[in-house]
């Protein structure tokens, strides 16, 4: 209802809201000029039998008058249209019935048309239900009565009355006016509705249309945005593997003191450089739903103490003191997770910590809240003495590429996206962060991990040996291929392998390589993925084609300067044996070298000695 709708208001305007539906609108419209018509028609009822003095009707058409203006009134007033259709059929049916059974003591005419009209108003004012019911509690009583008295003749100890020509004609005139009005009403109104549902079906069909296409652009602008990283993070990265590598090979050829520092320099400051293309990248995984978590066994105390082996390093170079305490029972528990997430959101706060507190102490904790035989949770807290964070921006420190404020992210640099990193990883394991901090008094942030323990003893995976750091002189008598198109990496290469004493050849691109390893022999391959005429997926596939078993099973280790999700299944899937990120550690690329060769001596040797059948 209007707000404008009061006591004194007369108006239907005032009555009708764009709050209301379209029926309930077209029942208002119709008992505010209906009531108006009947009045009218009860009136000049009124006026007839007022003429002939027939005192019962005059007595029942002035009460009508008067019920009409009142529930016109309350109408304009509240709009209740339930309640003034309740009241005109209740009325309307007693004052039916008693003129078939007392006041005229027959079925006339007259109260065929009112039932007929009951009926009709009955279902489209008040639904099915108290339509029928309208219906019935008229009809069955009428028809009664035509029974009753088609054998018996109808006498009680009242005199029927009659009316004259002219209240009959004005009776039955006013009463097919209301039905035609009130089935004209109504199909207007119901025709209107369909046209208006029609219109709505075809706007629907309109949203949908854009919706779809909406959301195809979106796919499409998330998958060039998946492939705009991707490219940049091998841009990006493949220098970076030059300047690291090249730093790594500097720092090896015993430098003097001062060529020493400026290589640390150097060193550290590109290692920065990734680490922010990592974490743009690992942000860019989780807003894509393509963060998967491993279940792997781990020692959590010894994963923390390897976390935090680099981070005490950085803490005391600042003068801070470092505590690390971890609860007794996990020294000898081996759990069941992914320490490579645990990691990174354990780094990520530490770092945090270390590079918000000018003074005083960084404490990390990791304290079993409950221990089940087969479960564990696990409450870390990282606490400082850092500058703090105010009341107000405990939620924006959360959001990607925002740090507390300006002035921190002048003073203290970053991206603002690890702690963005660390809640999405949280959520999308179903916990909480919970943060303590004061301005100038430093910030605590805990969170609990539910972690399986492994009962039983470990399986050892003959596939995945690890071996200790090697010598040089093992890979002395390597052949390797190496496929690579960027000229400042294969120069890299070159020096790695010329002090690891390795032989080397260099392809420029996957085809050639196909190539070289047709007609040559090699130990190992290390595959670019990223190479113009053919890249090294397509290389690989066309390796383990080759119809010589020796040349076709030779271990290739891809060398991807992406981090995006997807590139580990498509390295396996290309048949590849392992893979190395760029910017590559040169330990861990040796060591890789290494475990592959052996194995896949070891394979060829069994199978050389196997007896024959």
């Amino acid at each position: 209802m209007s707000t404008a709708a009061g006591f004194s208001n007369l108006s239907i305007k005032n009555i009708l809201s764009d709050e209301q539906t379209m029926l309930a609108q077209a029942r208002i419209r119709l008992l505010y000029y209906g009531l108006g018509l009947v009045f009218v028609a009860v009136f000049a009822v009124f006026l007839s039998v007022l003429f002939i003095d027939q005192t019962p009707l005059i007595v029942i058409a002035g009460g009508v008058l008067v019920l009409i203006a009142g529930l016109f009134k309350y109408l304009t007033w509240k709009a209740d249209w339930k309640t003034v259709s309740h009241a005109l059929l209740a009325v309307g049916t007693i004052i039916n019935l008693a003129d078939a059974f007392v006041i005229f003591q027959k079925v006339d005419i007259l109260s065929i048309q009112l039932v007929l009209l009951f009926i009709i108003f009955g279902f489209y004012m008040l639904g099915q239900n108290w339509g029928l019911f309208y219906s019935l509690v008229n009809l069955l009583p009428i028809v009664l009565l035509m029974i009753y008295s088609y054998s018996n003749l109808y006498i009680i100890g009242i005199r029927p009355e009659k009316l004259d020509q002219s209240t009959l004609i004005i009776s039955v005139l006013t009463n097919f006016i209301m039905m035609v009005y009130i089935h004209n009403h109504f199909y207007n109104a119901f025709l209107k509705n369909i046209v208006q549902l029609k219109k709505t079906g075809e706007e629907q069909s309109r949203l949908n249309i854009n919706l779809e296409q909406a959301i195809d652009k979106a796919e499409k602008s998330s998958h060039a945005k998946s492939e705009f990283l991707s490219t940049m993070s091998h841009e990006i990265r493949t220098p970076l593997n030059a300047v690291i590598g090249m730093s790594n090979l500097l720092m090896m050829g015993n430098p003097r003191p001062d060529q020493q520092e400026n290589l640390e320099i150097l060193k550290f400051s590109a290692n920065n450089l990734l680490a922010i293309v990592n974490d743009v990248l690992d942000f860019n995984k989780i807003e894509s739903g393509k963060v998967v978590f491993e279940n792997i066994r781990f020692n959590l105390a010894e994963l923390m103490h390897n976390i935090c082996g680099g981070q005490i390093i950085k803490a005391n170079e600042k003068g801070l003191i470092f505590k690390l305490k971890i609860d007794d029972v996990f020294r000898n528990k081996t759990v069941i997770g992914d320490p490579t997430r645990i990691t990174q959101i354990i780094f990520n706060l530490v770092s945090n910590a270390i590079k918000f507190t000018r003074q005083g102490y960084v404490e990390v904790k990791v304290n079993c809240i409950e221990d089940r035989h087969n479960q564990v949770v696990v409450r870390f807290s990282v606490k400082d003495s850092g500058i703090g964070i105010e009341g107000d921006n405990l939620t924006a420190i959360f959001e990607p590429f925002t740090q507390e404020s300006v002035t921190t992210t002048r003073q203290y640099g970053g991206t603002g996206l690890g702690l963005a990193i660390v809640k999405r990883l949280l959520e999308l394991k179903g916990v909480q962060m919970e943060v303590k901090s004061k301005p100038g008094q430093g910030s605590e942030f805990l969170f609990s991990l539910e972690l399986p323990v492994a009962t039983d003893k470990p399986e050892e995976h003959a596939d995945k040996p690890r071996i200790a750091p090697q010598h040089d002189s093992e890979l002395s008598n390597l052949h390797i291929l190496v496929a690579e198109d960027n000229v400042v990496n294969t120069m890299l290469m070159k020096k790695f392998f010329s002090k690891w004493q390795v032989q080397s050849s260099f392809a420029e691109n996957g085809e050639r390589a196909v190539e070289m390893m047709q007609y040559g022999n090699f130990d190992i391959v290390l595959m670019d993925l990223q190479m113009p005429v053919m890249n090294g997926f397509e290389a690989a596939t066309e390796i383990r084609k080759l119809p010589d078993g020796v040349k076709s099973s030779v271990p290739i280790i891809a060398l991807t300067a992406s981090a995006l999700t997807d590139i580990r299944e498509k390295v396996f899937s290309a048949g590849m044996n392992d893979y190395v990120s760029k910017p590559f550690k040169p330990d861990e690329l040796k060591e890789k070298i290494v475990t592959l060769v052996k194995r896949k001596a070891s394979v060829t040797s069994a199978t050389f000695n196997q007896p024959a059948l």
